[in-house]
């Protein structure tokens, strides 16, 4: 009998995770059985409720088997109770189990689960359990429970859905396919892939398991288990697992799980610090402030300490001993968590950043850029980007994004505008001069790379050329099964593997040539910048570069060192790093969860705004089709996500572009409300909602791991609230003020301002007329000249150009919303950009004054530099 024939039970394909699923399935238990042990209800409605429990039963069946806690044993005792009757035994067992899942209630230690992967009998699994369990001793850190599946097509399903676990033994009896119907949860889960109809030996399928695991779930620590050969197996083993033993090393084997979670448990700096501020100490050094000294006592400022607490002052201090650390040259503790971050999120070096990813993204430029060198550049990158080109002299190359008029935001870069630039310069004989290529990764409006062909297709064209991604809005992603494919270190190391490969090398000497990479001459050069702090666990400005260049070592950990000199305070925040240290731990132990919770709260707030009538009226959620045009999303999936992971995988492999689905646009236009007055008037004054950014008729929703159930329900409550208060006024508006709303509507949704593409550098700040590229640092610092500049309102600049003559920039102009440089040093003004900033109507415009308008050069200064020559850095 199928779920469906019982009739009440949660609907699967209305969910987008199995967690979701699973905890709402237990609390909706929960409540039917209190019903029928505390209400006396009519026999028709007893026997609807009768049904609902058994169907809640059977949908849990499939689900509990890939769990330890409650796993199917529990669940079939209530299933017992039940069906006797009992539902007062079954109520307080199944409240306590829905309780356990939301939080974990009277544990005085962490709790994890290991997966076991061997077909065994039910009585040997109970052996198995016992025997490790009676391994246990009370001064261990943790405790763990099993999960025992008997297949390689088990394993791969448990590892998709159960979050808590932490290990995988992968044993010799395992079987091929699941004897479990899967049918119901293909809708949770990505392609597993299976043996591709092969014959393999046991200890083939035990390695390739091992593989398996490791792509999708790479944190988790994985063990084999042989009966015989070991030694030629451990010959073969593979960097994935940790150890192979012998069936009888039990002791070991359990020694081993529990090192193996202490190992991602540790935080050497966090530690430190906090046994640092244990410390009775005297100072006779700088910060007063240390220990609290200088405030606990004052009369006047105590309520600093009342405030934040003892804590963070007995941990503020300038020390470097002590156990601590020197974050300009680490040693220790902070080389230790680096180390440890580096793990984490795969890379081959981790350096904290205590300042926030703008140094970061310098840090990374200073080191890899020299004068003259030319890199390509996204023109709606971070300003932090715009200014470490200029400091570093580079020869800037602005890319263009593909325009989103009708919201008045940028999307991303397409691929073939890079290859067609990179080609440009080839052709030219300039092509050695390119250095690097710089692109955000995801957008701050969600859109993400394929980075792997970026890359690669790049690499083809260039195979020296350095890649810097900002993923300032995507460190979370390095800690999904689909999300992490598209993270700039998973992509470099994938890359490496693969051109190292015999596979590749036969594949590259039968394709034409410039087709793809030489594997001889590649080189894999990579460097990733995140704010720590905007995703994950982390103090503001709390951020990181990770590392993967195959030529760090032999050409840049010099120039490197000193730029991270360069920009890193001698003075660094302890509680910034130490967060850091806590931050990774988290995402080692439990990111898969958390990431994953992020997302289906996304989708369960679109499909709450979607699905509401009176929402829907005014507001909607912009989808892939409205952010992605059609010729870069070949998958023809619109919203990736609702149709599951499988859904969101297929999408993430093939699509040019993809939208973060943790990133929610939510259209405003046919409120009549602008993007800045939603966000100030509306959300922020009146319900104390904070919103990620704004455009002219949209803003930015974004969930993270510390988004919660009930926060998404707020948001959808104030949307109500809005929107009926809306419902109102219209109802009460005269015709002139009708009017007056139609024309608000329509300039919000209809004839937005055309986007403006980069213009040109001025022949001064160029090599030649023919060069795309620009000396951005000539430009920049000729306007610290003040008689080489002057100010024009915007109807005389308007006037100049309209009668041909040439307008240079002086200035960084950035209109908030979009965020970017409009305009920068040097830059050439046109038609389109005034018309667009003549069409802008937002209050924060940085680099324009309007009592004065904007600073541009003088045609006498630009007629000095033309007869001077090209600008040289």
């Amino acid at each position: 009998m199928t779920v469906a024939e019982y009739g009440p039970a949660l609907p699967m394909r209305a969910y987008n995770s199995v967690w979701q699923l699973r905890g709402d399935a237990w609390s909706s238990l929960a409540d039917a059985t209190k019903r029928l042990f505390e209400t006396s209800l009519p026999a028709d409605q007893s026997d609807m409720l009768r049904k609902e429990v058994a169907s809640l039963l059977q949908l849990l069946d499939p689900i509990e088997t890939y769990w330890a806690y409650p796993g199917r044993d529990q669940l079939h005792r209530v299933r017992e109770m039940c069906e006797d009757d009992d539902y007062e035994a079954a109520m307080r067992i199944v409240d306590t189990i829905s309780r356990q899942l939301v939080r974990h209630e009277g544990v005085d230690r962490p709790v994890f689960e290991v997966l076991i992967v061997d077909d065994i009998s039910a009585a040997a699994a109970e052996a198995l359990r016992e025997e490790l369990h009676s391994l246990r001793r009370v001064e261990d850190p943790f405790t763990y429970e099993l999960v025992i599946v008997p297949s390689f097509e088990d394993a791969l399903v448990a590892v998709l859905l159960n979050s808590d676990l932490q290990a995988c033994v992968i044993r010799p009896g395992l079987a091929d396919a699941s004897p479990h119907r899967l049918n119901d949860l293909r809708h949770f889960l990505e392609s597993i892939g299976g043996l591709g109809g092969v014959t393999q030996s046991a200890s083939e399928r035990m390695l390739l398991l091992g593989e398996r695991i490791a792509d999708r779930r790479p944190e988790m620590d994985l063990y084999l288990v042989a009966l015989v050969s070991i030694e030629h197996i451990a010959g073969r083993l593979t960097r994935r697992f940790r150890r192979i033993f012998h069936r009888q090393d039990s002791l070991e084997l359990h020694l081993s799980i529990l090192a193996g979670v202490a190992e991602r448990y540790e935080t050497p700096f966090f530690t430190a610090l906090r046994g640092y501020s244990r410390q009775p100490t005297g100072v006779f050094h700088a910060l007063p402030i240390s220990r609290g000294k200088s405030v606990v006592n004052s009369q006047w400022s105590r309520e600093l300490t009342n405030f934040y607490g003892l804590n963070m002052f007995l941990a503020e201090t300038s020390a470097t001993s002590g156990g601590l650390d020197s974050l300009l040259d680490p040693t220790g503790t902070i080389k230790r968590a680096q180390d440890l971050a580096a793990r984490a999120f795969g890379a081959q070096r981790t350096f904290f950043v205590t300042n926030g990813t703008s140094t970061a993204n310098k840090i990374v430029v200073q080191s890899i850029v020299t004068p003259g060198d030319i890199v390509l550049v996204d023109r709606n990158c971070h300003k932090s980007h715009h200014y470490g080109l200029m400091l570093a002299g580079a020869q800037v190359c602005y890319l263009d994004a593909y325009p989103l008029d009708a919201y008045s935001m940028y999307g991303a870069v397409p691929l073939e505008s890079i290859k067609n630039r990179l080609l440009e310069y080839q052709q030219a004989g300039r092509l050695h001069q390119v250095k690097m290529l710089s692109l955000t990764n995801c957008t701050f409006d969600g859109i993400v790379y394929d980075v792997e062909r970026v890359m690669e297709e790049c690499l083809a064209i260039k195979p020296d050329l350095v890649f810097l991604w900002d993923e300032a809005w995507f460190a979370f992603a390095g800690f999904h099964p689909v999300y992490r494919r598209r993270t700039a270190m998973c992509a470099a190391r994938r890359l490496q593997e693969r051109y190292r490969s015999a596979e590749y090398a036969q594949t590259y000497a039968e394709t034409a040539a410039g087709t793809l990479p030489d594997p001889k001459a590649v080189r894999i050069r990579v460097y990733a910048t995140q704010s720590t702090h905007k995703t994950l666990t982390a103090l503001r400005q709390g951020s990181m570069i990770h590392v993967f260049d195959q030529d760090f070592n032999r050409r840049n950990e010099e120039a490197f060192h000193e730029a991270y000199m360069t920009h890193t305070s001698t003075s660094p925040n302890y509680q910034i790093i130490a967060s850091l240290d806590v931050g990774r731990q988290q995402v080692e132990l439990e990111g898969f969860q958390l990431v994953q919770k992020q997302t289906e709260l996304a989708m369960g707030l679109y499909d709450a705004v979607e699905s509401h009538p009176l929402i829907r009226k005014y507001f909607g959620f912009l989808t892939t089709r409205e952010m992605i045009p059609a010729k870069y999303r070949p998958s023809g999936i619109e919203l990736p996500l609702r149709g599951g992971l499988a859904d969101m995988e297929r999408a993430w492999e093939c699509d040019e572009f993809v939208i973060d689905p943790c990133r929610l646009t939510l259209s405003t236009g046919r409120s009549g409300i602008d993007g800045d007055t939603f966000k100030h008037a509306y959300l922020m004054d009146r319900y104390g909602i904070q919103v990620n950014k704004t455009a002219r008729n949209s803003v930015l929703f974004m969930t993270n791991i510390g988004t919660n159930r009930s926060s998404v329900a707020y948001l959808i409550e104030v949307l109500v609230n809005i929107a009926e208060e809306l419902d109102e006024e219209l109802s009460r508006l005269g015709p002139l003020e009708l009017q007056a709303r139609e024309q608000s509507i329509a300039a919000l949704t209809s004839d937005p301002p055309a986007l403006p593409d980069f213009s040109y550098f001025a022949d001064p700040f160029r090599d030649n007329r023919d060069s795309p590229d620009g000396n951005l640092r000539s430009a920049y610092f000729l306007a610290y000249d003040h008689t080489a500049c002057e100010y024009l309102a915007h109807a005389e600049l308007v006037d100049r150009v309209a009668a041909g003559r040439e307008v240079v920039s002086a200035m960084f102009v950035t209109p908030y919303p979009p965020g970017f440089p409009i305009l920068v040093p040097g830059q050439v003004v046109t038609n389109d950009i005034l018309a667009f900033m003549s069409a802008l109507d937002i209050r924060e415009i940085h680099g324009y004054l309007p009592e004065f308008g904007y600073r541009v050069f003088t045609e006498t200064a630009m007629h000095i530099r033309c007869d001077e020559g090209p600008a040289q850095a």
